[in-house]
């Protein structure tokens, strides 16, 4: 039995009460999966997200963007008005949505979210996007001219932090997949920290203290990266380079 197995459960009407934090502070790692274990029997009060017995849920993403990359090239150049719009599905429930990411004030990550089971971004749908990120100061994004450029799976364990700290997600068995083929992420975890704060949470310090600093991660940004040589260079460049070169498996000529 792993540590996460022994940790209290949390439900997920309690996990968004107390964390749903649409808007907040970001952190990411790269953490080898032999050493979850060590990271989360550190953090005293920590509780995991239990929904119908399961522990963990299988995501799955397909991420629009304009034929020129407008999205892509936004992150990869920082630009201060950088955007997401991708369809999320929950496959264990088959739950739909659309989404949209944008950044906020002091660079914090603002995530807003619409049912949605429809092929394209149309209609009422198409028109929620544009007045979300209009709202965000993003403006000229046709969201009929979007297409799918990326699609990603993972399974996702979802933890509540202690103390009001906020929650924190690990994501394993990250595939993207793209017109130009496919990469897999074998041992290796994706540790996200959101917390309402800029300041670092109980999750932060103790990856710190087993030797681990954040790194620029982005499913879309980084798999796009990987599955398109010809882009120009990125910010994504390190963490393929070192974090996760040893653990991908990449393979050319599949299709999404």
């Amino acid at each position: 039995m792993s540590a996460v197995d022994r940790l209290p459960a949390v439900s997920l009407d309690e996990l968004n009460d107390v964390a749903q934090l649409l808007t907040r502070t970001d952190r990411k790692y790269v953490v080898p999966a032999r050493e979850l274990d060590a990271v989360v029997t550190g953090i005293p009060g920590l509780r995991v997200l239990e929904v119908d017995g399961r522990r963990g849920s299988r995501y799955e993403s397909t991420y629009l963007d304009t034929v020129d990359l407008a999205s892509w090239t936004g992150a990869a150049t920082s630009r201060r008005r950088r955007w997401k719009v991708r369809r999320r599905v929950y496959a264990d429930t088959g739950e739909r949505w659309l989404e949209v990411k944008t950044r906020g004030p002091r660079g914090t990550t603002v995530k807003e979210r619409l049912p949605h089971d429809g092929p394209d971004v149309s209609g009422d749908a198409g028109a929620w996007v544009v007045d979300r990120l209009g709202a965000a100061d993003v403006d000229g994004v046709d969201p009929s001219g979007l297409v799918a450029t990326l699609h990603t799976s993972y399974r996702r364990t979802t933890l509540l932090l202690p103390g009001g700290a906020g929650r924190a997600t690990v994501d394993r068995e990250l595939r993207w997949v793209s017109g130009h083929g496919t990469a897999q992420v074998g041992e290796a975890l994706v540790v996200e920290t959101k917390s309402g704060t800029p300041r670092p949470g109980p999750l932060d310090r103790r990856l710190w203290e087993l030797g681990h600093r954040p790194v620029r991660i982005s499913k879309y940004g980084t798999g796009l990266a990987l599955l398109t040589p010809d882009l120009p260079g990125n910010r994504w460049h390190r963490v393929t380079s070192r974090h996760l070169a040893g653990h991908l498996t990449l393979r050319e000529g599949a299709l999404a």
